[in-house]
């Protein structure tokens, strides 16, 4: 049975998650009109300046004062790995292919994690990992079977290939940074948000420049902003002091549904039976890679 502090977790994350789901549509409405690096850059740059004046509070003034070299270079390198890398080639993925393709690319996470410790932490999966890896590559399968990209879908897997990896890095650091409840998630989302931020919002303005915003993106934006990143990021750093590593991946693996209903009512984005079949597969592959992690916390 659950305690009242882990049930709240749970449901602020699944909140989050909700949160995040309609991201995807908003974003791909702007898309038509803003650029994708320079749309995701000015997403979190927004997101940073809403933050930063809650993040020097006198409290949390303690707070980045204590912080020594080892400190920030974790948060400088979770703000690049997370929004800079992942958050930009998310953006780059939703130009190029539909919301739920976008969302099932990246439930590669849980998978390149558990690869990453064979390498880096000498973690060795179980049987069941295993099988969950050739549960989770048979749903790819069954998703994108007969397999006939077109070259800006090539293009657009390999720029979520990236971002998975970006993904999955940021994911053991950001677990590593807030389990030790040391910094406050307020000062770890600013800090890493506004490097990251800035690192893309730069290359953003360079590659892709910064065209004419209309009122109604410019609300989108500022939604996404304010609510969808800057609250929402807030939120989801809290539940990570309480929910283990599996648990906030499970249900970060939710999006995968809630993006799939969300595309078809305000995308048109049609998903047929075979897709739905394969999301399944895929998503239970991913919950399987992760159950050794239960027996960790």
């Amino acid at each position: 049975m659950k305690n009242p502090s882990h049930l709240k977790a749970i449901l602020l994350a699944l909140l989050v998650t909700f949160l995040w789901s309609t991201s995807f549509i908003l974003i791909k409405w702007g898309l038509a009109e803003i650029p994708p690096l320079t749309y995701a850059g000015l997403r979190y740059i927004l997101a940073f300046l809403c933050l930063l004046p809650f993040a020097f509070t006198n409290k949390n003034k303690i707070v980045v004062k204590s912080l020594d070299k080892k400190d920030w270079y974790k948060l400088i390198l979770y703000g690049l790995l997370f929004i800079a890398f992942t958050q930009g080639a998310m953006f780059m993925g939703l130009l190029l292919l539909p919301a739920v393709t976008v969302s099932l690319w990246l439930n590669f996470t849980p998978l390149v994690v558990a690869l990453m410790g064979i390498f880096f932490l000498r973690e060795y999966p179980t049987i069941l990992q295993w099988g969950g890896a050739v549960l989770f590559i048979l749903g790819i399968l069954t998703y994108f079977f007969p397999i006939s990209l077109s070259e800006s879908q090539g293009i657009g897997l390999l720029v979520m290939t990236v971002g998975v990896v970006a993904n999955s890095s940021s994911s053991v650091l950001g677990r590593d940074i807030n389990r030790s409840g040391k910094l406050n998630p307020l000062v770890v989302t600013a800090v890493s948000m506004g490097f990251g931020s800035i690192v893309l919002l730069t290359v953003g303005i360079i590659v892709q420049g910064l065209p004419p915003i209309s009122t109604q993106n410019l609300i989108y934006l500022l939604w996404l902003a304010v609510v969808n990143t800057a609250i929402a990021f807030v939120i989801w750093n809290y539940t990570l002091r309480t929910l283990t590593a599996m648990e906030s991946s499970i249900i970060n693996g939710t999006m995968l549904m809630q993006i799939a209903i969300l595309g078809w009512i305000f995308l048109g984005e049609g998903i047929s039976l075979q897709e739905i079949v394969g999301m399944s597969i895929a998503a239970v592959g991913a919950v399987l890679v992760q159950l050794r992690r239960r027996t960790q916390h």
